[in-house]
């Protein structure tokens, strides 16, 4: 065996997000499955939660009776636990476990009372999604509870249970209660706590060292899962989370430096081989030129500059409202290329519009009324993005030089106006922009540069800041552009970011080709072949903590 590589018996990884997208996390561990699958092989388990029905079924998880045979004629649970064994249908193909757990909801007074008396968890102001996530997590650690007892009898051998997110802390602390013999790991994607703080509004790094994180659960209202994180990161055998920047907030808010920053690789095998990569990016093209002059009726030529932001909607956090800004003083500045700017996030959107579908079907001119959306939205007067799109003034004519279309919905293929993936389309851009104010990571601007598409990141990103200490930041060097931004500098950024698309779109092929060159580069050496190293300190720190532990009780 490879020193590098840990000596594991069964490793154990549990996560909201397994077989069930929601957000980033789920390209995290659907990513790096297939290199955990190619060093453990089946020792690895993915355990989710079961989620689904038989008239909803996972379509990423397919059931099968033959793996974990013997454990599942053999394991007994509680009444309310149910679960279903088979593989994630990602590269690597991993075992992966759904568990249903609405039998715990009965029982959750009483284990939060448990988990006060053992670990001083805040359970008494909880919200939310705050029962859900600890029913789940709560059945989780049962379920590896039977499985350890069926296939680590005695106690022996190298088993370690790795947490996701807050979401998971009560599995941990019950691993933790139930198995000594078992090292555990916790990952802080984002401390609810640090996303709440942006997410209301108020400055988080020029007062990092200020703040109290504590304080700030009981003043934002997050006392039960901010103490459930804070109680998960401190019992870990091993504490890790995504990146520098994460790691100091961390320290700060939870108080516990994270063991080993381990950052989130990727896996580039949906993007298109060579010999197909030109013609699915034409496809791409033509589909994005088309949505927008069927939604407004202008005609978009083959040369427009094709920019957009995607991910999840947070206006602020996200910086989505600085996109905007960005794009409409792009349009001041002259470009050299007509511009088109899409908005690709999901919000509360309803049904794609039908007289959007209708031109497709029988042809026809625009512009359609209010032609900078594609689907309609349940609460169009309280959504941040449309509202900000009206108040800049954009109306999409033929005149302007930047046309921004906003796309309110997932882009899974299905969605009723481009019926593509997100990725589909992704590689038909020229260039995309995700200038965050709270990204821990970055999976979105890291997707982008795989496809050979430049993007544009901020020094508060974990990724942007990665690409900072590995490459100079800036276009034809790596294919990301990293702009400074602060607290204070909203104005400065947003100029930088028009900049930074100005000489895009002024740029000749020789110089988009290397530009493109280099970001595919960035990303081969993000990739999980080189990032799991970074897991691989983390196993061993997990397991030597585990051995002190069961050595100190003997």
């Amino acid at each position: 065996m490879n020193n590098d590589i840990v000596d594991i018996d069964l490793l154990f990884e549990t996560s909201w997000e397994v077989c069930n997208k929601v957000g980033g996390i789920y390209t995290v561990l659907s990513t790096k499955a297939k290199t955990l699958q190619k060093i453990y092989k089946d020792r690895v388990v993915f355990i989710g939660p079961d989620v689904w029905t038989q008239e909803t079924p996972s379509p990423f998880f397919t059931e099968d009776a033959k793996v974990l045979a013997s454990w599942r004629k053999s394991a007994i649970f509680p009444q309310g636990i149910s679960v279903r064994t088979g593989r994630w249908n990602v590269p690597g193909k991993p075992i992966a476990v759904l568990v249903g757990f609405e039998g715990m909801y009965a029982v959750k007074d009483e284990f939060y009372g448990r988990m006060w008396n053992e670990y001083g968890v805040d359970s008494i102001h909880a919200y939310g999604d705050y029962d859900e996530a600890c029913a789940f997590s709560h059945a989780a650690g049962i379920v590896i509870e039977s499985l350890c007892n069926h296939y680590v009898k005695g106690g022996s051998g190298n088993v370690i249970a790795h947490f996701d997110e807050w979401t998971t802390g009560m599995g941990l602390l019950y691993v933790k209660s139930q198995l000594p013999y078992v090292a555990t790991m916790f990952t802080t994607h984002a401390t609810s706590i640090g996303r709440s703080i942006c997410g209301n509004g108020k400055p988080l790094y020029d007062y990092m060292s200020g703040y109290n994180g504590d304080q700030m659960a009981s003043e934002l209202n997050m006392q039960s899962k901010h103490s459930l994180e804070k109680c998960a990161a401190h019992q870990a055998d091993c504490f890790t989370t995504v990146s520098e920047i994460t790691a100091v907030e961390c320290e700060q808010l939870l108080e516990r430096r994270p063991d080993v920053v381990t950052p989130n690789g990727f896996e580039a095998n949906f993007v298109p081989a060579k010999s197909r990569f030109a013609s699915v990016r034409r496809s791409a093209r033509r589909s994005l030129l088309g949505v927008a002059s069927a939604l407004t009726g202008v005609k978009y030529t083959d040369d427009t500059f094709i920019v957009a932001t995607s991910g999840r909607c947070e206006y602020r956090n996200k910086g989505l409202d600085m996109f905007l800004d960005s794009v409409q003083r792009l349009a001041s500045m002259n470009p050299c290329r007509k511009v088109l700017a899409y908005v690709m996030v999901p919000a509360w959107s309803d049904v794609p519009r039908t007289d959007l579908q209708e031109v497709f079907k029988c042809g026809g001119s625009g512009p359609l009324a209010d032609p900078v959306i594609t689907h309609t939205l349940h609460n169009p007067n309280g959504d941040a993005v449309l509202n900000r799109i009206h108040q800049l003034g954009i109306t999409n004519s033929a005149d302007d030089t930047v046309s921004v279309i906003y796309v309110p919905c997932y882009l899974n293929g299905d969605d009723g106006v481009f019926d593509k993936s997100y990725y589909d389309l992704l590689i038909g851009m020229d260039a995309t922009v995700f200038p965050s104010y709270y990204e821990p990571w970055g999976y979105t601007p890291l997707e982008s540069v795989a496809f050979h598409v430049p993007t544009v990141t901020t020094t508060l990103s974990g990724f942007g800041q990665w690409v900072i200490a590995n490459f100079n930041a800036d276009f034809e060097s790596c294919g990301v552009n990293v702009v400074q931004r602060t607290d204070g500098s909203y104005s400065d950024t947003a100029e930088s970011i028009a900049g930074a698309l100005k000489f895009l779109t002024c740029a000749d092929s020789t110089v988009t080709d290397r530009i493109g060159d280099a970001a595919c580069q960035t990303a081969h050496h993000a990739s999980w072949s080189e990032f799991i190293r970074y897991y691989e300190t983390a196993f061993r720190i997990a397991l030597d903590r585990e051995r002190i532990r069961i050595g100190e009780k003997k």
